[in-house]
């Protein structure tokens, strides 16, 4: 369990006075804020951070969640259908917090093949047309087998024909051409500097979240939880 933080204690009544307010205020705006969430998923504003590797998703001054992962992979692929996912999708529409993306292409070093890093290539693409979270959402419901290397450029042009707007000759191109190649060769990097972590992985507010409790991945209701430990 995460330790408790222990907070400062104000001495004096007119900066207890002083600080409720200020706390108050802070509070009341952010509450505000939050009565106009995000309508969907295609609401989500997306943007490449200044390091070149990480894509960020949603109101950009939330507290961070940090998600690595390779799309090929299978438990990935759980945790956004029936684990932690929607939950994140949610506190990501309520403004709660900004979900950042890692993508690791680590699986086709050890199952051989490319589809991880066309898989990436072709994220990247969507990115451009600010459809990387739709995107990656159909991608992942729609993961061949792990084992294999399905993510063939037929493949992932027929999934992006189900994002409204993303099919045309620009993002074609992208995916046929691995115009995005280095992209995906640089987060690959970024995945390995950050200790290469057991797929899927979360870092919450900067603090990875311990393998011994990967189950929290797996179950939808839980990881809210978990998450407002680290506010």
């Amino acid at each position: 369990m995460r330790p408790e933080r222990i907070r400062p204690v104000l001495v004096t009544v007119a900066l207890l006075g002083l600080t409720t307010t200020a706390c108050g205020d802070q509070t009341e705006a952010a509450q505000r804020e939050r009565r106009h969430p995000y309508a969907a998923v295609e609401d989500l504003p997306e943007a490449l951070a200044p390091d070149g590797t990480t894509i960020v998703v949603g109101d950009p001054r939330r507290m961070p969640v940090r998600v690595y992962e390779d799309v090929r992979c299978s438990v990935c692929r759980e945790v956004e259908v029936t684990g932690a996912g929607p939950s994140l999708l949610e506190m990501t529409l309520g403004r709660e917090v900004r979900t950042e993306y890692t993508l690791s292409s680590a699986l086709d070093g050890q199952l051989g093949g490319t589809g991880s890093k066309k898989a990436v290539n072709a994220l990247r693409a969507a990115l451009e047309q600010s459809r990387f979270a739709e995107y990656r959402a159909v991608l992942l419901r729609s993961r061949p087998e792990e084992n294999g290397d399905g993510y063939t450029d037929a493949l992932l042009l027929e999934a992006a024909s189900h994002v409204h707007g993303l099919r045309g000759p620009a993002f074609d191109s992208a995916v046929r051409e691995m115009k995005y190649a280095d992209f995906a060769e640089k987060s690959q990097k970024a995945y390995e500097a950050a200790g290469a972590p057991v797929l899927p992985a979360v870092d919450i507010n900067g603090s990875r979240l311990p393998q011994t409790e990967s189950d929290v991945l797996l179950t939808e209701d839980l990881f809210p939880v978990w998450v407002a430990g680290y506010r």
